[in-house]
């Protein structure tokens, strides 16, 4: 009995010891050993800054990128004098797009507030000095030729646009050069966080014109130090790519991405931070250049397409497809299936998905992501229910045994020996494997961890009202109502379990709900609700199954 409440006593501070590793993990990243610099005939690809304009593409290679600059930390990135702004307001966005370039300046998400209740909403896009975050586009080839880039001046047939009755709103804004006319366009849905990118090119000259489609995000991301119990501070954020393969975090904290290039086809490039990304999405089946450059707290993420040639007197037209906004589940797979990697549960992802999954349609049928919870607990509970009940049956027989157990230990205090010996036969006899009772607890916690990600790291739980004072799942318990039940609950459980025969271990058993409620009480309280209900059938279980057990016993006797 001692040994198997050892190992009880070990899981809780395994446990413990993950939730530091986890936080030291992510503030304090193991650092990448230096890249060797390479000689200029080796394959090093080179900046954006620093790519010859002067050079002409080959066929099928992508036309050089425009010249980036990142903004200098602390500085604001100012749009060029007399350059107007458009308005744009649809049922989701709150945003403007600058006539230079037709970047997006500001993003504002009409429904996710930053604090709950409170007006400032959540912002992505911004020229903030502090936080410069832009996403710019445009068309780019060698040098010598006029080109609608980042810095090229469009006109607009307005500078406010609403959305209306139909759920589409156009932003058309048009670029001329010569006989060349290009009119990039972006196209926003009701409700959607997705945003098409369209260019219809007009080639009026009577010389052929080639040109290759960009995408990049440039940002000033100065490393904040975070709070233990706030998800924010322990997710990523930084740029990230889907190299048609895997998902892969460009960390700008690590030398290995500061000067990197990959040609990619069928993938994606985002700046992901917790609950939300900025995401840019080449069409599929044509090659893309990804690179992306750091310098001090700024970097840049860029996607370059392959060449077109649109002949003299033709018109043609291209495109890709943006997603700025939360990190919804539906809408990220709806643009891209692989886009829903961004939901990032960590190294338990195979086992934090179906838990998603199943999460998701239990809130289709009650509507409340707190009733949500309750139900994915229960049926968790019911699929482990065979190993919770052997475990429950050792635990049982072994608190029956207790008595027994502590006259053996009174015999034989003075020796160990014979101790082992009649404790063994003891258990032998009574066919009790102290140890029985952990492997169901051991084969649960991956599980348990999983879902302690998907509720962390869920952008649908963000502000999500359960019932009564729990108005916002991803916070802490204002009242810390659900830490003191869970610190109850934890007793009730340490009451129904074999007591431990060592005083020590009993005091450490007592004192390890208060300790447990003590770290989750400023734990989001969805997670402290999944472990409230948890520990609440656990307690059901464990109580149905000592009564049985006691019937039996005392009707043998």
């Amino acid at each position: 009995m001692t040994n198997q409440l050892r190992y009880f006593l070990w899981i809780g501070l395994l446990l413990l010891l993950w939730f530091n590793y986890t936080l030291w993990s992510e503030h304090f990243p193991a650092t990448a050993l230096p890249v060797a610099t390479q000689s200029q005939n080796s394959s090093t690809p080179t900046l954006a800054n620093d790519v010859p304009q002067s050079a002409a593409p080959h066929a099928g290679a992508p036309a050089p990128a425009p010249s980036a600059s990142l903004p200098p930390p602390g500085a604001a990135a100012t749009a060029p004098a007399g350059a107007a702004v458009i308005h744009v307001r649809t049922d989701v966005y709150d945003l403007e797009i600058s006539t230079v370039g037709g970047t997006l300046e500001k993003v504002d998400l009409l429904k996710y507030a930053k604090i709950k209740g409170q007006a400032p909403r959540v912002q992505l896009e911004n020229t903030a000095p502090d936080s410069t975050y832009l996403l710019q586009s445009g068309l780019t080839g060698p040098a010598g030729a006029a080109y609608p880039t980042q810095t090229a001046r469009f006109s607009t047939p307005s500078l406010d646009y609403s959305m209306g009755p139909s759920g589409e709103l156009q932003v058309p804004l048009t670029w001329q050069s010569g006989g060349l006319t290009v009119t990039k366009t972006f196209v926003f849905h009701r409700g959607s966080y997705r945003i098409g990118l369209t260019y219809a090119i007009h080639n009026g000259t009577a010389q052929p014109w080639t040109f290759s489609q960009y995408a990049q995000l440039v940002r000033n991301d100065p490393r904040t130090s975070g709070s233990y119990f706030d998800p924010g501070s322990k997710a990523y954020h930084g740029p990230a790519i889907w190299n048609g393969h895997e998902y892969v975090k460009l960390d700008p904290a690590s030398s290995d991405y500061h000067h990197y290039a990959r040609e990619v086809t069928g993938g994606w490039i985002a700046v992901p931070q917790h609950d939300f990304v900025s995401a840019v999405v080449p069409p599929k089946g044509a090659p893309y250049h990804f690179t992306s450059e750091v310098s001090g707290t700024s970097y840049l993420l860029a996607a370059t397409g392959p060449v077109h040639t649109a002949a003299p007197g033709t018109a043609l037209a291209i495109g890709q497809t943006l997603f700025v906004g939360p990190t919804l589940h539906a809408q990220l797979e709806q643009t891209d299936p692989t886009l829903t990697y961004l939901d990032d549960y960590g190294k338990l992802t195979i086992l934090a998905r179906p838990l998603f999954w199943l999460l998701s349609h239990a809130h289709r049928l009650t509507g409340n992501w707190g009733v949500a919870i309750i139900l994915v607990t229960v049926l968790l509970k019911l699929l482990f229910y065979p190993l919770s009940e052997a475990s429950g049956r050792s635990m049982a027989k072994m608190k029956a045994l207790g008595p027994r157990i502590k006259n053996i230990q009174e015999t034989y205090k003075d020796d160990k020996e014979q101790l082992g010996r009649a404790m063994m036969e003891l258990y032998k006899r009574e066919k009790v494997n102290p140890v029985s009772g952990c492997l169901p607890m051991i084969l649960q916690f991956p599980v348990f961890i999983a879902f302690y990600w998907v509720l962390l790291y869920s952008v649908e739980l963000r502000q999500a009202p359960f019932m009564f004072w729990i108005q916002d799942l991803s916070s802490r318990d204002p009242y810390f109502i659900l830490p003191a039940i869970m610190a109850l609950t934890g007793f009730l459980q340490f009451k129904l379990n074999p007591a431990p025969a060592d005083p020590v271990q009993a005091k450490m058993f007592m004192i390890m709900p208060l300790m447990m409620a003590g770290m989750f009480a400023f734990f989001p309280s969805g997670l402290v609700l999944y472990y409230v209900v948890n520990s609440l059938l656990a307690i059901a279980q464990q109580w149905n199954i000592n009564r049985r057990i006691t019937a039996a016993a005392g009707s043998r006797s």
